[in-house]
């Protein structure tokens, strides 16, 4: 294995120093889909006897040479050439210190410049490799220009000087890469159980994803990993949710080894613009003519009561459309920073992500004095809150809108989710989007701090980039906060003292105060030793709401004591001059600080700095302080989704070298935790995943460029054998004796299929030879499979659980009312009987059966209730021959500790009830039962992923 990555901060000419360690880099790439991991950090905020000493200090083989950050730089550079041209010489003149060897346009592309009033430039470098991006790998120069001078005054980013690859071109297919990828998203999406189409529909997900290839694109771990960049759109086949996920496809292998959604939101859960309507333009301007009205004032009614101004464009037709162009610039009448309302009431929200509703119109008006429709509606609020936002950054920062660039701002105001209320918000790269509330919620745009939440996701974009994910995406939900708590706070004349001005969205609600309402609190005190929760891409992306208030109250701190006028100055120019796409809390503290400094800040107030994020445990070595209750077996386990398995004393797992760069491949090793590990599959540059093991082999899909190749090795002494292989996606295996199972996606119909392959005999079969027939959830125990099965009859699609004896050919269909089920979870054999998740209530919040019957569908017992006391939110099940453990996944609209999954034990009869396996917080996944009470599985409480175990249940927690 090779050490933990570093990277080390430098101020010229200072004093002594420290090294500081990247924690936003390993934290988004190691995990690669599963956990975020943090490196423990050596962090100093000062460090190094000065830039140009800095490369001695770091250590040989590590993620990158290059000073993650140098400041106090006073070094001259050309003036009379581009600001980009002058930075990339001037890291090229100063190899020594950066490290960064071909500097060329090809190789270090400028991914921007911007330059204020005062003569600061910041010139964004996008690093590639043989031409090719390299995923958050960003290098900012700082430059001032003045008087004819051009002086560098410091640097920062990521810049990864270990990659070494050979050819930079994929293997794999882009449609494989593509179709890898859909099917990559649709089983994190499906949810676990399986379940009949609504009455009426049709099984099967009809091309609800698709997906369209973004390029080739290298994630920076160790030597680099090149992939095929997929973004996978569409609607959740689980939940009926927008979908826009980015998918990192190995482009040898085809294995999707890395995705997360980029729709930014305000809670947690071909692009076009503009208006195809009669008065407006394809390219989203409104088109205008002489007798056009650009600017009216009109006035609409608040939801708070308040009556204000709000600004109009005047059409030839004599209507008042929701559009405000007077932000524009003098000299350009057409063009600049308009900004435009339009009316979504109607639009399912999976039609307004990252596309344009067809025919969608802005809000419009006979009179320039709105009526109530305009106010129910959300429209005057989001108009009016969106017009503050952009005085805010023009007139704190002189940004000129979103993208800095007169670009265009939309807002679409009141979508829905399946004919319900959709009470949230997010920014989808292109424009805000408001979902229309119910219940105690108003129309989400309701209070200007959600309004400038979701524009500062569009500045974030366009300024560091922070990645949606992890650490990086917590950093952007907490600046989104940050900055759209200010503007609220600006806009509506509240004084920071007010014991309700740190709270977030409290304006939301139609009958609860405030407080009641609010969806985050600034001052909630949370800190990384008490409150920082590892938890997988799947939930919360990484846990960007989760955490976010770690970092926003330390910059909230701030605020409250430094004032609002500079606080909001040092975080700006943190995140526009210092922040990168990969940064995490490390990186984001040490970029706060170097902004203080260059704003010239007393000691004082730097201490103040430095104070706010100690109080929230943003400091050396903070993820040490995170305690479990658990036996660690493995830590830092590099793995995405290919789960865990267990049997007779051994376990069986998929993962990859420390730092990411290898291909998976599989081990095993004693559920006891003693001894060590060791490796069974072929380290090939092929992914080997899906590792199963009954305690004497075991098996795994090798993903290759065409094909995926099942192999079987015993787990002590023997040789490793491939007994099969298919040309189709898989995943799910499950291996006792002499049966292999897997189950297989429909590419035409979306349903799943379960197949088995005999390991003696070389004979596969389907357990159900039947394309309309769906299969799935499959456990394989003395020669008989059990799974979840879902078939069409006259009335509609029934669900159940059958078992198949591969021996002699006979099913047997377990006790479930097909007439009331609606949804089928795993399946476990034990030495006597088949365990199942069974919900039969499609009307309550979620919770499902466990269900227990013997193999001849006799003696059906029903462990924990569908409903009532002792009812679980059962998502998946594993079971010994003595005990069941349910994997938990209750709802969550709100994403906290408790809605993320949690492990719960019951005895094989179900007496006694059902107990909490551990107490440790965030994600409890990949449960895989031993013997007894034993039970394994991949936990990311300290915020990596640890293969941990617990021999019996806490009890309560």
């Amino acid at each position: 294995m090779r050490s933990a990555a570093r990277r080390r901060s430098t101020r010229a000419g200072q004093g002594s120093g420290g090294i500081s360690v990247g924690q936003g880099t390993a934290a988004l790439l190691a995990a690669a889909g599963l956990l975020v991991t943090a490196v423990p950090a050596a962090h100093a905020d000062t460090a190094t006897t000065s830039a140009a000493s800095a490369a001695s200090d770091v250590t040989p083989g590590t993620e990158t040479d290059t000073p993650s950050l140098v400041t106090g730089l006073n070094e001259e550079a050309d003036a009379g050439v581009a600001a980009a041209d002058a930075a990339r010489d001037h890291l090229k003149a100063r190899k020594n210190r950066y490290h960064i060897t071909d500097t060329s346009a090809k190789d270090l592309a400028s991914a921007g410049t911007t330059t204020d009033k005062g003569g600061r430039e910041t010139v964004r470098l996008q690093q590639k490799y043989k031409g090719v991006p390299v995923l958050g790998g960003q290098y900012i120069v700082r430059m001032t220009k003045k008087d004819g001078r051009r002086t560098v005054t410091g640097t920062s980013g990521n810049y990864f000087t270990a990659l070494k690859l050979g050819s930079v071109t994929p293997e794999v297919s882009e449609k494989t890469a593509i179709a890898r990828a859909v099917d990559a998203v649709t089983a994190q999406l499906g949810g676990g159980l399986l379940r009949a189409p609504a009455e009426g529909g049709r099984a099967g997900t009809d091309g609800a994803l698709t997906g369209s290839a973004e390029g080739v694109t290298i994630l920076p771990q160790g030597t680099g990993v090149l992939t095929r960049h997929i973004t996978v759109t569409g609607t959740s086949p689980a939940d009926g949710m927008p979908v826009r996920q980015e998918v990192y496809v190995d482009a040898h292998s085809g294995y999707a080894v890395m995705q997360y959604s980029d729709i930014q939101t305000f809670g947690a859960t071909g692009t076009t613009t503009g208006a195809a309507d009669d008065t407006s333009a394809a390219d989203g301007t409104a088109a205008t003519t002489a007798a056009d009205q650009l600017v009216v004032k009109g006035t609409g009614v608040r939801y708070n009561g308040e009556k204000t101004e709000i600004n109009l464009y005047k059409d030839t037709t004599g209507v008042y459309q929701m559009i405000d162009y007077s932000k524009r610039p003098a000299d350009t009448p057409y063009k600049g920073e308009m900004i435009a309302t339009y009316d979504a009431r109607g639009r399912d929200v999976s039609t307004a992500s990252g596309v344009w509703p067809s025919g969608i119109k802005t809000f419009r008006s006979d009179t320039t004095d709105l009526d109530a429709d305009f106010t129910d509606s959300g429209a005057v609020d989001a108009h009016w809150a969106a017009g503050k936002v952009y005085d805010y950054y023009k007139n704190h920062f002189g940004r000129s809108g979103i993208d800095g660039k007169d670009g265009f701002i939309y807002s679409l105001v009141g979508v829905t989710s399946n004919g319900q209320p959709y009470d949230n918000a997010f920014w989808d790269g292109t424009k805000m989007v408001y979902g229309q509330g119910g219940g105690d919620y108003r129309t989400f745009s309701a209070d200007a701090d959600v309004v400038g939440h979701e524009m500062t996701h569009g500045v974030t974009e366009h300024t560091a980039g922070l990645v949606y994910a992890g650490q990086s995406g917590a950093m952007n939900e907490a600046i989104s906060d940050y900055f759209g708590n200010a503007i609220d706070l600006e806009a509506n004349g509240q004084s920071m003292d007010d014991p309700d001005s740190g709270l977030l969205g409290e304006d939301l609600c139609t009958t609860k105060s405030p407080r009641e309402c609010a969806l985050r609190d600034l001052n909630d005190g949370a800190t990384t030793s008490k409150n920082f929760i590892g938890v997988t891409f799947r939930g919360d992306n990484g846990g960007v709401h989760l955490n976010s208030t770690i970092f926003s109250g330390a910059l909230w701190d701030m605020r409250q004591d430094l004032g609002g006028d500079l606080a909001d100055q040092i975080v700006y120019r943190a995140l526009s001059a210092y922040m990168t796409p990969l940064d995490g809390f490390t990186e984001g503290r040490a970029a706060v600080i170097a902004a203080a400094q260059e704003l010239g800040v007393t000691k004082a107030q730097l201490k103040t700095v430095k104070t706010s994020f100690d109080a929230h445990g943003i400091v050396p070595g903070w993820e040490r302080a995170i305690g479990i209750d658990t036996d660690t077996i493995l830590s830092k386990v590099n793995v995405a989704g290919t789960g865990v398995s267990a049997g007779n004393g051994k376990y069986a797992l998929s993962r990859s070298n420390e730092d990411g760069s290898e291909p998976y491949s599989v081990w095993v090793g004693n559920t006891s935790g003693k001894g060590t590990p060791e490796q069974k599959s072929p380290n090939n540059g092929d992914y080997n995943v899906y590792a199963t093991t009954d305690g004497k082999n075991v098996a795994w899909a090798e993903f290759a460029s065409t094909s995926v190749y099942f192999h079987v090795r015993p787990v002590g002494s023997g040789v490793d054998k491939v007994v099969g292989g298919t040309a189709a996606n898989v995943s799910g295996l499950v291996l006792n004796g002499d049966i292999l199972a897997y189950t297989v996606p429909d590419p035409y119909y979306g349903l799943q299929h379960v197949w088995y392959l005999n390991i003696k005999t070389g004979e596969i079969k389907q357990v159900n030879n039947s394309y309309v027939v769906a299969t799935a959830l499959a456990s394989v125990r003395d020669g008989k499979i059990a799974y979840a099965k879902m078939w069409p009859e006259s009335d509609g699609y029934k669900l159940g659980v059958e078992v198949l004896d591969t021996a002699t050919g006979k099913t047997t269909l377990m006790p479930v009312d097909k007439s009331t089920t609606v949804g089928i979870g795993q399946t476990a054999l034990t030495d006597d009987g088949v365990t199942w998740i069974e919900d039969d209530d499609a009307t309550d919040s979620g919770q499902a059966a466990v269900k227990r019957a013997a193999l001849d569908g006799s003696g059906l017992t029903t462990l924990t209730p569908e409903s009532g006391t002792g009812s679980l939110y059962a998502y998946s099940v594993t079971a010994s021959d003595d005990a069941v453990t349910v994997t938990t996944l209750p709802p969550a609209t709100w994403w906290a500790n408790d809605t993320l999954p949690k492990l719960y034990q019951v005895a094989s009869d179900g007496k006694g009830g059902a107990q909490r396996v551990s107490c440790n917080r965030g994600d409890q996944v990949y449960a895989a039962a031993d013997s007894g009470q034993r039970v394994l599985w991949l936990d990311g409480t300290t915020g990596y992923t640890n293969l941990v175990k617990r021999d019996r249940p806490a009890g309560s927690c």
